[in-house]
């Protein structure tokens, strides 16, 4: 999709060509009888009006020049015919000499006037059209749920913008494209070397941008940070053209970098959900383990403790075969033991408080405290912290915490979220100074700080 430019208006459909001057003579001859016929009657006071429908007809349907020709080919025709001396180009009568002149400045005024507005009215559909074409981009990239979808939708809606092979090329593990329009295995070691260089600098790289490129495909870098350039690239978009020319003109560049910021949305969006539903799996995970731990606690460990008491009376009574009873007895011990190490292992892991910098996080006291200092926070704050907490360094998204703090129901009162992290920040500021703990990612979420 090409800009299109204003001074290309000059000429289209016709041009300067015999068929559009053609057409401005035909038009021309056509006012001039029509107003032999009116001046015949009523005089030629007001056929020079005649002249004007010719000039908007060129304007619009031919541009600039053909315009400028009616104009021109108008005022010879009547001077020519309706103004003393008639038939000749000369002019006696001064009022006559201004009429011509007015024709010729009318002429020349509406062409340009009309030129211009058919410029911008097709700078404006230019524009409709590119928005058009980005916003159902992004429609489509919304409907996709993971990395691989994305880039399936990417490269399809990519090589059909631009009419070239497209390819979108993952960072993690290592280089490696994830969809391509011609098959993820017809790229040579030069090409995803080209890639690598994209995704490492977070500029372009290949075909056209630096000299001596062994590869035929010019890639671009989906940054994490839409619109700025050296950002931490998600992946890369690769284009390439049969007849090896430059995949995209000057004019789309602006177009294909709208194109990848929306991708770098929708990736950035599909990895954060994916980081939301470990989350909860984790959680999930969590309370099925300590739910499976309390009922080992509470329901088989009371049994075994009557059983081994059964035991006992069974040997103190001399009831029965005393090597069986002891076996039995040596067993019941283990499995005891066994319930008591799996319960000190949960204990375990949920006593060791997490350490930020001074701040210390006791999960199992369910307490915080700030250079030894004890921390008061309310049930909401506390519960905010220790989400964090339990995924230090990670953003945890605005939905997934009120989802985990307040409840499913409140998932959209990002406002709660916010005063509790403002009254948090305030709680474990020692200052101006201090080193903020709990970051703002705009838009996204928030993540407990680990680098302190």
């Amino acid at each position: 999709m090409s800009r299109p430019d204003p001074a290309s208006f000059a000429a289209t459909p016709f041009g300067l060509s015999w068929q559009g001057a053609g057409a401005v003579l035909a038009m021309t001859g056509v006012a001039t009888a029509l107003g032999l016929g009116i001046a015949a009657r009523w005089g030629s006071s007001s056929v020079v009006l005649l002249y004007v429908p010719p000039v908007l007809a060129a304007a619009g349907l031919a541009g600039r020049w053909l315009a400028l020709l009616a104009a021109v080919v108008g005022t010879l025709a009547f001077n020519f015919f309706f103004t003393e001396p008639y038939f000749t180009l000369l002019i006696r009568n001064p009022g006559d000499g201004v009429t011509v002149a007015m024709l010729l400045l009318v002429g020349l005024v509406t062409s340009h006037l009309v030129t211009s507005l058919r410029a911008q009215a097709e700078l404006a559909s230019f524009y409709a059209s590119r928005n058009a074409t980005i916003a159902g981009f992004a429609g489509r990239l919304l409907s996709c749920s993971n990395e691989a979808a994305i880039a399936e939708v990417a490269v399809a809606e990519l090589a059909r913008i631009f009419e070239c092979h497209a390819c979108i090329v993952s960072p993690v593990p290592e280089p490696h494209v994830i969809a391509a329009t011609m098959g993820k295995d017809g790229f040579a070691p030069g090409d995803l070397a080209a890639a690598a260089q994209a995704l490492s600098s977070g500029a372009r790289a290949g075909r056209g941008i630096a000299r001596g490129s062994l590869t035929d495909w010019q890639f671009h870098p989906v940054c994490a940070s839409p619109g700025t350039a050296n950002g931490e690239a998600l992946a890369a978009a690769g284009l390439a053209r049969d007849d090896g020319a430059s995949p995209v003109a000057a004019e789309g560049t602006s177009l294909l970098g709208n194109l990848l910021d929306q991708v770098a949305l929708a990736l950035a969006r599909a990895r954060l959900e994916s980081a939301g539903r470990e989350n909860i799996m984790l959680r999930e995970r969590d309370a099925l383990r300590s739910a499976l731990l309390g009922s080992i606690g509470n329901d088989i460990r009371p049994r075994l403790h009557g059983l081994a008491t059964g035991l006992r009376k069974l040997q103190r009574a001399g009831q029965a075969d005393a090597e069986v009873l002891h076996i039995m007895a040596g067993e019941t011990a283990r499995l005891n033991g066994l319930i008591d190490n799996l319960a000190d292992l949960d204990l375990a892991q949920d006593q060791d408080p997490v350490i930020v910098g001074d701040l210390a996080i006791d999960l199992y006291r369910r307490t915080a405290s700030k250079g030894g200092r004890q921390v008061h926070l309310t049930p909401k704050e506390f519960a905010v912290l220790a989400e964090l907490a339990r995924n230090l360094g990670r953003v945890l998204s605005h939905r997934y915490l009120l989802r985990a703090v307040w409840g499913p129901a409140h998932e959209d009162h990002v406002d709660y979220l916010r005063v509790a992290v403002s009254a948090l920040r305030r709680k474990l500021s020692n200052g101006p100074d201090d080193v903020e703990l709990i970051i703002n990612e705009p838009a996204v979420g928030y993540r407990l700080t680990s680098n302190v």
